[in-house]
């Protein structure tokens, strides 16, 4: 007989309290749970019930089998829902957390196709510069960029972006160029201020020396775009994701603060729930991003 059936109806003997019960439960007939159960103590060799007239219950060694038997059958039963939920489509609401410049961005402009691609899945994009608790406040996933904080979360990489330190030329000519890193001390700094880290700037120096500078900010604001617009006015120099300057330097409204110093990189990734199944709606979205993200990269922005 099936090990899988055997367990499955003595431990279903064992939930209902006896073997009429776990028949209905089954679907099967009384007679046939008996069989099962007989098999399974011949099998083992040890009896796993004590039977009376008035009741069913295990023996030590059933109650302890019953334990391993429970779990073997709830992580079939997983691996069986896995496989039903990877074959089915996916739909339902998708609610998503991403900052605002990213999300106006790049974001929106391909969430039509994935509409398209998906017309079951409907999308609430909440846009916002502050750090979300996605469980709590009931997200499905979250766009994260830069180093991730250690969390049970699952995160998936879907992209790089490089990071600049810009200014106006009409900044430099007013307050002049730095001309290495530890000039910037006497500059007028334009910092983020949802990042824990914003006043410190991660930089790499030519020689290859990791620097962590902390600086002071002239002005400090909690959204990408409005940074930018500070630096195209002449107000400081920003260190901003390439995503998010990149026009404005092909455009020359920016330049490169001190451009001898070497590019740093930062993830983008997809922050989502863990478990052990990832609903279809999450994983198919990820897996649209990577494909439309896939030819980004850190000078692609």
């Amino acid at each position: 007989m099936d090990r899988l059936t055997e367990m499955e109806a003595f431990a279903t003997v064992v939930d209902q309290g006896g073997f009429t019960d776990a028949a209905r439960k089954m679907g099967i007939s009384k007679s046939a749970v008996s069989k099962h159960v007989s098999s399974l103590e011949a099998r083992l060799g040890a009896r796993l019930l004590n039977r009376t007239t008035r009741r069913v219950s295990p023996t030590e060694i059933g109650l302890a089998y019953y334990d391993r038997a429970r779990r073997v059958l709830n992580d079939a039963g997983e691996a069986d829902a896995l496989v039903t939920s990877m074959q089915s489509e996916p739909s339902g609401l998708l609610r998503i957390s991403v900052a605002t410049d990213f999300g106006v961005n790049h974001l929106s402009p391909v969430l039509g196709e994935f509409l398209t691609d998906f017309p079951e899945v409907t999308v609430n994009m909440v846009l916002n510069n502050r750090y979300v608790e996605l469980i709590s406040e009931g997200f499905d996933l979250a766009i994260r960029i830069g180093e991730l904080e250690d969390s049970s979360l699952r995160a998936r990489k879907l992209t790089e972006s490089s990071k600049r330190m810009v200014g106006a030329p009409s900044y430099f000519e007013k307050f002049g160029r730095p001309a290495k890193i530890d000039d910037l001390n006497e500059h007028k700094l334009l910092h983020y201020s949802n990042q824990a880290t914003s006043a410190v700037w991660k930089l790499t120096a030519p020689s290859g020396e990791k620097r962590q500078i902390r600086t002071a900010g002239w002005l400090t604001v909690n959204d990408g775009q409005s940074l930018l617009n500070a630096a195209i006015s002449g107000l400081g120099i920003a260190y901003l994701p390439s995503y998010l300057c990149a026009s404005a330097l092909e455009q020359g409204l920016i330049e490169e603060a001190i451009p001898e110093l070497p590019v740093e990189t930062q993830g983008i990734y997809a922050v989502y729930p863990p478990g052990r199944f990832t609903q279809p709606k999450v994983r198919a979205f990820i897996d649209f991003l990577a494909h439309a993200f896939a030819d980004k990269g850190p000078d692609a922005w």
